[in-house]
Protein backbone atom coordinates (compact mmCIF):
# COMPACT_ATOMS: atom_id res chain seq x y z
CA UNK A 1 0.00 0.00 0.00
CA UNK A 2 1.22 3.53 -0.81
CA UNK A 3 0.70 5.80 2.17
CA UNK A 4 1.14 9.57 2.49
CA UNK A 5 1.56 10.79 6.08
CA UNK A 6 1.07 14.56 6.28
CA UNK A 7 2.47 16.06 9.47
CA UNK A 8 3.72 19.63 9.23
CA UNK A 9 5.78 19.35 12.45
CA UNK A 10 7.41 15.98 11.69
CA UNK A 11 10.76 15.12 13.28
CA UNK A 12 13.01 12.12 13.63
CA UNK A 13 14.91 11.09 16.80
CA UNK A 14 17.74 13.55 16.10
CA UNK A 15 15.37 16.48 16.70
CA UNK A 16 14.09 17.92 19.96
CA UNK A 17 10.38 17.54 19.21
CA UNK A 18 7.90 14.67 19.22
CA UNK A 19 8.65 11.63 17.03
CA UNK A 20 5.23 9.99 16.77
CA UNK A 21 4.99 10.36 12.97
CA UNK A 22 8.51 8.94 12.58
CA UNK A 23 7.74 5.93 14.76
CA UNK A 24 4.48 5.17 12.99
CA UNK A 25 5.93 5.68 9.51
CA UNK A 26 8.66 3.20 10.37
CA UNK A 27 6.08 0.75 11.70
CA UNK A 28 4.06 1.00 8.49
CA UNK A 29 7.16 0.57 6.34
CA UNK A 30 8.19 -2.49 8.36
CA UNK A 31 4.89 -4.08 7.34
CA UNK A 32 5.82 -3.69 3.68
CA UNK A 33 4.08 -0.42 2.84
CA UNK A 34 5.59 2.40 0.78
CA UNK A 35 5.43 5.38 3.13
CA UNK A 36 6.01 9.06 2.32
CA UNK A 37 5.98 11.76 4.99
CA UNK A 38 5.09 15.28 3.88
CA UNK A 39 6.24 17.94 6.33
CA UNK A 40 7.43 21.51 6.81
CA UNK A 41 10.53 22.97 8.47
CA UNK A 42 9.62 23.00 12.15
CA UNK A 43 11.87 24.66 14.74
CA UNK A 44 13.71 21.96 16.68
CA UNK A 45 12.79 19.21 14.23
CA UNK A 46 15.28 17.05 12.33
CA UNK A 47 13.71 15.31 9.36
CA UNK A 48 16.88 13.41 8.50
CA UNK A 49 17.28 15.17 5.16
CA UNK A 50 20.41 17.14 4.32
CA UNK A 51 21.29 19.38 1.42
CA UNK A 52 19.68 22.48 0.05
CA UNK A 53 16.07 23.08 -0.90
CA UNK A 54 15.25 23.35 -4.59
CA UNK A 55 12.11 25.20 -5.60
CA UNK A 56 11.09 25.25 -1.95
CA UNK A 57 11.39 21.52 -1.23
CA UNK A 58 13.80 18.68 -0.72
CA UNK A 59 13.19 14.97 -0.50
CA UNK A 60 14.89 11.68 0.08
CA UNK A 61 14.81 8.38 1.91
CA UNK A 62 15.22 8.34 5.70
CA UNK A 63 15.54 4.86 7.13
CA UNK A 64 12.60 2.85 5.74
CA UNK A 65 10.40 5.72 4.60
CA UNK A 66 10.59 8.71 2.27
CA UNK A 67 10.37 12.34 3.34
CA UNK A 68 9.21 15.35 1.31
CA UNK A 69 10.11 18.50 3.26
CA UNK A 70 8.82 21.91 2.22
CA UNK A 71 10.85 25.00 3.06
CA UNK A 72 8.12 26.47 5.25
CA UNK A 73 9.37 27.47 8.67
CA UNK A 74 7.10 27.20 11.71
CA UNK A 75 7.78 27.32 15.44
CA UNK A 76 6.32 28.02 18.87
CA UNK A 77 8.19 31.32 19.15
CA UNK A 78 6.40 32.76 16.11
CA UNK A 79 3.37 35.00 16.48
CA UNK A 80 -0.16 33.89 15.65
CA UNK A 81 -0.22 35.62 12.24
CA UNK A 82 3.12 34.13 11.16
CA UNK A 83 2.16 30.64 12.28
CA UNK A 84 -1.23 30.88 10.59
CA UNK A 85 0.47 31.89 7.35
CA UNK A 86 2.83 28.91 7.67
CA UNK A 87 -0.13 26.57 8.22
CA UNK A 88 -1.85 27.80 5.07
CA UNK A 89 1.32 27.69 2.98
CA UNK A 90 1.98 24.09 4.00
CA UNK A 91 -1.58 23.05 3.18
CA UNK A 92 -1.27 24.66 -0.24
CA UNK A 93 2.04 22.94 -1.01
CA UNK A 94 0.72 19.59 0.23
CA UNK A 95 -2.33 19.60 -2.05
CA UNK A 96 -0.49 18.60 -5.28
CA UNK A 97 1.35 15.88 -3.36
CA UNK A 98 -1.81 14.42 -1.82
CA UNK A 99 -3.81 14.75 -5.04
CA UNK A 100 -1.09 13.37 -7.32
CA UNK A 101 -2.88 10.05 -7.73
CA UNK A 102 0.10 8.27 -6.23
CA UNK A 103 -1.26 7.19 -2.86
CA UNK A 104 -3.78 4.63 -1.67
CA UNK A 105 -4.45 6.38 1.63
CA UNK A 106 -3.55 9.71 3.24
CA UNK A 107 -2.95 10.26 6.96
CA UNK A 108 -3.62 13.90 7.91
CA UNK A 109 -2.14 14.64 11.32
CA UNK A 110 -3.47 17.72 13.11
CA UNK A 111 -2.35 20.15 14.49
CA UNK A 112 -2.48 22.34 12.55
CA UNK A 113 -6.05 21.70 11.50
CA UNK A 114 -5.31 23.01 7.99
CA UNK A 115 -3.59 19.68 7.23
CA UNK A 116 -7.10 18.34 6.63
CA UNK A 117 -7.45 20.49 3.50
CA UNK A 118 -5.12 18.47 1.23
CA UNK A 119 -6.64 15.24 2.52
CA UNK A 120 -10.17 16.43 1.75
CA UNK A 121 -9.13 17.62 -1.71
CA UNK A 122 -7.41 14.30 -2.48
CA UNK A 123 -10.55 12.47 -1.39
CA UNK A 124 -12.68 14.61 -3.68
CA UNK A 125 -10.46 14.60 -6.74
CA UNK A 126 -9.00 11.11 -6.48
CA UNK A 127 -11.33 9.20 -4.17
CA UNK A 128 -8.35 8.66 -1.86
CA UNK A 129 -9.52 7.71 1.65
CA UNK A 130 -7.87 9.49 4.55
CA UNK A 131 -7.24 8.98 8.24
CA UNK A 132 -7.69 12.11 10.34
CA UNK A 133 -5.30 12.06 13.31
CA UNK A 134 -6.24 14.45 16.14
CA UNK A 135 -3.20 15.36 18.25
CA UNK A 136 -4.93 18.45 19.67
CA UNK A 137 -8.61 19.18 19.15
CA UNK A 138 -9.03 22.38 17.16
CA UNK A 139 -10.97 24.65 17.46
CA UNK A 140 -11.86 23.39 20.94
CA UNK A 141 -8.49 24.17 22.53
CA UNK A 142 -7.89 27.55 20.79
CA UNK A 143 -11.37 28.62 21.86
CA UNK A 144 -10.74 27.54 25.45
CA UNK A 145 -7.48 29.50 25.57
CA UNK A 146 -8.92 32.62 23.94
CA UNK A 147 -7.25 35.17 21.71
CA UNK A 148 -8.35 33.68 18.36
CA UNK A 149 -10.68 35.88 16.24
CA UNK A 150 -14.25 34.63 15.84
CA UNK A 151 -14.12 34.37 12.03
CA UNK A 152 -11.05 32.13 12.33
CA UNK A 153 -12.80 29.93 14.90
CA UNK A 154 -15.85 29.70 12.62
CA UNK A 155 -13.63 28.55 9.74
CA UNK A 156 -11.99 25.99 12.01
CA UNK A 157 -15.43 24.68 13.02
CA UNK A 158 -16.44 23.98 9.45
CA UNK A 159 -13.13 22.40 8.52
CA UNK A 160 -13.06 20.19 11.63
CA UNK A 161 -16.63 19.06 10.94
CA UNK A 162 -15.75 18.13 7.36
CA UNK A 163 -12.61 16.25 8.39
CA UNK A 164 -14.36 14.24 11.11
CA UNK A 165 -17.37 13.35 8.96
CA UNK A 166 -15.49 12.37 5.82
CA UNK A 167 -12.47 10.56 7.18
CA UNK A 168 -12.37 6.81 6.65
CA UNK A 169 -11.08 6.67 10.23
CA UNK A 170 -10.38 9.17 13.00
CA UNK A 171 -7.46 8.49 15.32
CA UNK A 172 -7.52 10.50 18.55
CA UNK A 173 -4.79 10.67 21.18
CA UNK A 174 -7.20 10.55 24.12
CA UNK A 175 -10.75 9.54 24.90
CA UNK A 176 -11.62 13.22 25.35
CA UNK A 177 -10.37 14.05 21.87
CA UNK A 178 -12.32 11.10 20.48
CA UNK A 179 -15.43 12.58 22.03
CA UNK A 180 -14.92 15.84 20.15
CA UNK A 181 -14.79 13.92 16.84
CA UNK A 182 -18.04 12.11 17.59
CA UNK A 183 -19.65 15.42 18.57
CA UNK A 184 -18.65 16.75 15.15
CA UNK A 185 -20.51 13.99 13.35
CA UNK A 186 -17.92 11.23 13.01
CA UNK A 187 -19.37 7.74 13.04
CA UNK A 188 -18.40 6.37 16.50
CA UNK A 189 -17.42 3.05 14.90
CA UNK A 190 -14.74 4.89 12.89
CA UNK A 191 -13.23 6.75 15.86
CA UNK A 192 -10.28 5.10 17.61
CA UNK A 193 -7.92 6.08 20.42
CA UNK A 194 -4.17 5.55 19.87
CA UNK A 195 -2.46 7.64 22.55
CA UNK A 196 1.08 8.94 22.66
CA UNK A 197 3.49 6.27 23.73
CA UNK A 198 6.91 5.60 25.20
CA UNK A 199 10.16 5.14 23.31
CA UNK A 200 11.82 2.54 25.50
CA UNK A 201 15.10 2.84 23.61
CA UNK A 202 15.52 6.63 23.80
CA UNK A 203 14.48 6.80 27.46
CA UNK A 204 15.23 4.37 30.25
CA UNK A 205 17.62 3.10 32.93
CA UNK A 206 20.03 1.72 30.31
CA UNK A 207 21.19 5.23 29.32
CA UNK A 208 24.28 6.96 30.65
CA UNK A 209 23.06 9.85 32.85
CA UNK A 210 24.34 13.41 32.71
CA UNK A 211 23.61 16.60 34.65
CA UNK A 212 24.10 20.26 33.69
CA UNK A 213 27.11 22.07 35.12
CA UNK A 214 24.87 24.28 37.31
CA UNK A 215 23.59 21.28 39.27
CA UNK A 216 25.30 20.60 42.58
CA UNK A 217 25.94 16.92 43.44
CA UNK A 218 23.43 16.98 46.32
CA UNK A 219 20.59 18.59 44.37
CA UNK A 220 17.48 16.71 43.35
CA UNK A 221 16.77 17.72 39.75
CA UNK A 222 13.21 18.20 38.53
CA UNK A 223 13.06 18.43 34.72
CA UNK A 224 10.52 20.12 32.49
CA UNK A 225 11.33 19.50 28.82
CA UNK A 226 9.08 20.99 26.17
CA UNK A 227 7.53 24.12 24.73
CA UNK A 228 7.73 27.40 26.62
CA UNK A 229 4.46 28.90 25.43
CA UNK A 230 1.36 30.49 26.89
CA UNK A 231 -0.40 27.13 27.11
CA UNK A 232 2.37 25.63 29.22
CA UNK A 233 1.88 27.88 32.23
CA UNK A 234 5.53 27.80 33.26
CA UNK A 235 5.07 30.84 35.46
CA UNK A 236 3.73 28.40 38.06
CA UNK A 237 7.09 26.63 38.06
CA UNK A 238 8.85 29.91 38.77
CA UNK A 239 6.32 30.61 41.52
CA UNK A 240 7.16 27.22 43.05
CA UNK A 241 10.88 27.98 42.78
CA UNK A 242 10.26 31.19 44.73
CA UNK A 243 8.38 29.26 47.42
CA UNK A 244 11.30 26.83 47.74
CA UNK A 245 13.84 29.65 48.11
CA UNK A 246 11.67 31.42 50.69
CA UNK A 247 11.70 28.22 52.75
CA UNK A 248 15.47 27.94 52.52
CA UNK A 249 15.15 24.70 50.55
CA UNK A 250 18.52 23.82 48.97
CA UNK A 251 17.86 20.22 47.92
CA UNK A 252 16.03 21.07 44.70
CA UNK A 253 16.81 22.52 41.29
CA UNK A 254 14.22 23.03 38.54
CA UNK A 255 15.45 22.56 34.97
CA UNK A 256 13.53 23.96 32.00
CA UNK A 257 14.71 22.64 28.63
CA UNK A 258 13.10 23.87 25.44
CA UNK A 259 12.06 26.92 23.45
CA UNK A 260 8.99 29.05 22.88
CA UNK A 261 7.54 32.53 22.80
CA UNK A 262 7.42 32.87 26.60
CA UNK A 263 11.01 31.81 27.27
CA UNK A 264 12.67 35.27 27.15
CA UNK A 265 10.17 36.65 29.66
CA UNK A 266 10.56 33.63 31.91
CA UNK A 267 14.34 33.97 31.90
CA UNK A 268 14.11 37.69 32.62
CA UNK A 269 11.74 37.08 35.50
CA UNK A 270 13.96 34.36 37.01
CA UNK A 271 16.95 36.71 36.86
CA UNK A 272 15.03 39.66 38.33
CA UNK A 273 13.69 37.58 41.22
CA UNK A 274 17.01 35.88 41.92
CA UNK A 275 15.69 32.38 41.33
CA UNK A 276 19.08 30.69 41.59
CA UNK A 277 17.41 27.28 41.85
CA UNK A 278 16.18 27.46 38.24
CA UNK A 279 18.29 26.56 35.20
CA UNK A 280 17.21 27.16 31.60
CA UNK A 281 18.55 24.85 28.89
CA UNK A 282 18.32 24.98 25.12
CA UNK A 283 16.17 22.40 23.30
CA UNK A 284 17.90 19.03 23.31
CA UNK A 285 17.92 16.24 20.73
CA UNK A 286 15.81 13.35 21.94
CA UNK A 287 18.82 11.13 22.55
CA UNK A 288 20.52 13.78 24.70
CA UNK A 289 17.24 14.42 26.52
CA UNK A 290 17.07 10.73 27.41
CA UNK A 291 20.47 10.99 29.11
CA UNK A 292 19.45 14.15 30.98
CA UNK A 293 16.24 12.49 32.13
CA UNK A 294 18.34 9.59 33.43
CA UNK A 295 20.43 12.10 35.38
CA UNK A 296 17.40 13.78 36.95
CA UNK A 297 15.23 12.55 39.78
CA UNK A 298 11.77 13.96 38.91
CA UNK A 299 9.89 14.55 35.64
CA UNK A 300 7.58 17.57 35.44
CA UNK A 301 4.36 17.99 33.48
CA UNK A 302 2.95 21.51 33.73
CA UNK A 303 0.18 23.28 31.83
CA UNK A 304 -1.74 26.50 32.24
CA UNK A 305 -4.91 26.48 34.31
CA UNK A 306 -7.29 25.75 31.43
CA UNK A 307 -10.00 23.17 32.31
CA UNK A 308 -10.12 21.91 28.72
CA UNK A 309 -6.58 20.57 29.07
CA UNK A 310 -7.73 17.88 31.51
CA UNK A 311 -9.06 15.50 28.85
CA UNK A 312 -8.02 17.11 25.56
CA UNK A 313 -4.24 16.73 25.80
CA UNK A 314 -1.83 13.80 25.52
CA UNK A 315 1.62 15.24 26.29
CA UNK A 316 4.86 13.52 25.34
CA UNK A 317 6.40 14.82 28.58
CA UNK A 318 4.41 12.30 30.58
CA UNK A 319 5.42 9.41 28.34
CA UNK A 320 9.10 10.41 28.41
CA UNK A 321 9.06 10.51 32.20
CA UNK A 322 7.39 7.11 32.43
CA UNK A 323 9.85 5.56 29.98
CA UNK A 324 12.78 7.03 31.92
CA UNK A 325 11.47 5.48 35.13
CA UNK A 326 11.13 8.82 36.89
CA UNK A 327 8.34 9.86 39.30
CA UNK A 328 6.04 12.41 37.69
CA UNK A 329 4.68 15.61 39.16
CA UNK A 330 1.75 16.99 37.16
CA UNK A 331 -0.48 19.97 37.80
CA UNK A 332 -3.31 18.61 35.67
CA UNK A 333 -6.48 16.78 36.73
CA UNK A 334 -8.20 14.28 34.46
CA UNK A 335 -6.13 12.04 32.22
CA UNK A 336 -2.70 13.06 33.56
CA UNK A 337 -3.81 12.61 37.17
CA UNK A 338 -5.19 9.14 36.38
CA UNK A 339 -1.86 8.11 34.85
CA UNK A 340 0.19 9.15 37.90
CA UNK A 341 -2.32 7.50 40.24
CA UNK A 342 -1.53 4.16 38.59
CA UNK A 343 1.23 2.65 40.72
CA UNK A 344 1.29 5.32 42.00
CA UNK A 345 4.02 6.67 39.74
CA UNK A 346 3.86 10.32 40.77
CA UNK A 347 1.95 13.14 42.41
CA UNK A 348 -0.86 15.27 40.96
CA UNK A 349 -1.41 18.78 42.30
CA UNK A 350 -4.08 21.37 41.41
CA UNK A 351 -3.38 23.58 38.38
CA UNK A 352 -1.96 26.97 39.23
CA UNK A 353 -1.14 25.97 42.85
CA UNK A 354 2.55 26.81 43.26
CA UNK A 355 2.60 25.91 46.96
CA UNK A 356 1.20 22.43 46.31
CA UNK A 357 3.73 22.01 43.50
CA UNK A 358 6.59 23.00 45.80
CA UNK A 359 5.29 20.63 48.51
CA UNK A 360 5.23 17.72 46.05
CA UNK A 361 8.81 18.41 44.97
CA UNK A 362 10.01 18.62 48.58
CA UNK A 363 8.28 15.34 49.41
CA UNK A 364 10.12 13.56 46.60
CA UNK A 365 13.45 15.28 47.29
CA UNK A 366 13.56 14.17 50.91
CA UNK A 367 12.43 10.57 50.30
CA UNK A 368 14.70 8.58 47.95
CA UNK A 369 12.76 5.38 48.66
CA UNK A 370 9.53 7.03 47.53
CA UNK A 371 11.23 8.25 44.36
CA UNK A 372 12.58 4.79 43.66
CA UNK A 373 9.22 3.10 44.16
CA UNK A 374 7.34 5.59 42.01
CA UNK A 375 10.03 5.47 39.34
CA UNK A 376 9.83 1.68 39.15
CA UNK A 377 6.03 1.94 38.82
CA UNK A 378 6.48 4.51 36.05
CA UNK A 379 8.79 2.30 34.01
CA UNK A 380 6.53 -0.70 34.57
CA UNK A 381 3.55 1.26 33.25
CA UNK A 382 5.59 2.42 30.25
CA UNK A 383 6.52 -1.15 29.32
CA UNK A 384 3.12 -2.74 29.87
CA UNK A 385 0.79 -0.04 28.54
CA UNK A 386 2.52 2.60 26.42
CA UNK A 387 5.23 0.91 24.32
CA UNK A 388 5.44 2.67 20.91
CA UNK A 389 5.82 -0.70 19.20
CA UNK A 390 2.47 -1.99 20.48
CA UNK A 391 0.66 1.28 19.77
CA UNK A 392 2.28 1.39 16.33
CA UNK A 393 0.78 -1.98 15.43
CA UNK A 394 -2.66 -0.68 16.38
CA UNK A 395 -2.15 2.46 14.27
CA UNK A 396 -0.94 0.44 11.29
CA UNK A 397 -4.01 -1.81 11.38
CA UNK A 398 -6.30 1.22 11.31
CA UNK A 399 -4.48 2.81 8.36
CA UNK A 400 -4.50 -0.48 6.45
CA UNK A 401 -8.22 -0.88 6.99
CA UNK A 402 -8.85 2.68 5.81
CA UNK A 403 -6.97 2.04 2.57
CA UNK A 404 -8.43 -1.36 1.77
CA UNK A 405 -11.21 0.02 -0.39
CA UNK A 406 -8.85 1.95 -2.67
CA UNK A 407 -7.91 -0.19 -5.68
CA UNK A 408 -4.33 0.05 -7.02
CA UNK A 409 -3.87 2.46 -9.88
CA UNK A 410 -1.85 1.85 -12.99
CA UNK A 411 1.77 3.01 -12.45
CA UNK A 412 1.73 4.54 -15.93
CA UNK A 413 -0.84 7.08 -14.74
CA UNK A 414 1.14 8.20 -11.69
CA UNK A 415 3.04 11.47 -11.71
CA UNK A 416 6.59 11.33 -10.35
CA UNK A 417 6.95 12.20 -6.67
CA UNK A 418 9.38 14.99 -7.50
CA UNK A 419 6.80 17.04 -9.40
CA UNK A 420 4.69 19.66 -7.73
CA UNK A 421 2.23 20.12 -10.55
CA UNK A 422 -1.01 18.50 -11.47
CA UNK A 423 -3.18 18.69 -8.35
CA UNK A 424 -5.84 16.58 -10.06
CA UNK A 425 -5.91 12.80 -10.31
CA UNK A 426 -6.17 10.84 -13.53
CA UNK A 427 -9.79 10.58 -14.50
CA UNK A 428 -10.98 13.21 -12.03
CA UNK A 429 -13.65 15.56 -13.33
CA UNK A 430 -12.96 19.26 -13.34
CA UNK A 431 -14.90 21.84 -11.41
CA UNK A 432 -15.96 19.74 -8.44
CA UNK A 433 -15.90 20.88 -4.83
CA UNK A 434 -14.60 18.97 -1.83
CA UNK A 435 -16.08 15.74 -0.50
CA UNK A 436 -18.51 13.56 -2.37
CA UNK A 437 -21.16 14.85 -4.76
CA UNK A 438 -21.81 18.57 -4.86
CA UNK A 439 -19.51 21.24 -3.41
CA UNK A 440 -19.53 21.03 0.36
CA UNK A 441 -20.99 23.75 2.56
CA UNK A 442 -18.95 22.36 5.49
CA UNK A 443 -15.58 23.71 4.38
CA UNK A 444 -14.60 27.29 5.13
CA UNK A 445 -13.76 29.77 2.45
CA UNK A 446 -10.82 30.83 4.60
CA UNK A 447 -9.61 28.45 7.34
Amino acid sequence: MRILYLHQHHSGPAGSTATRSHAFAEALAARGHEVTIGCGRYDGAATGLVGSFRHGRREGRVSRHRVVEFDIRCGNAMGLAARSAAFLRFAARAVPLAASGRFDVVVASSTPLTVALPALIARRLCGTPFVFEIRDPWPELPRAMGGVPRPVLAGMERLADAACRRAAAVVALSEGMAGTAVARGADPSRVHVVPNGCDLQLFGPHLAPWRPAEAAPWECLALYAGAHGRANGLGTLLDAAGVLLARGETRLRILLAGEGGEKPALMARAAAEGLTNVTFLSPLPRRALGGLMAGCQVALHVLADVPAFAEWTSPNKIMDGLAAGRPLVTNQPGRAARIVEDGPCGIAVPPGDAVALADALVRLARDPALREGMGAAARRQAVTRWDWRVLGERFCALVERAGEGNLPRSPSLLRPLGTDSGGQCPGAKKGRGFGGGSPSPDLPSSP
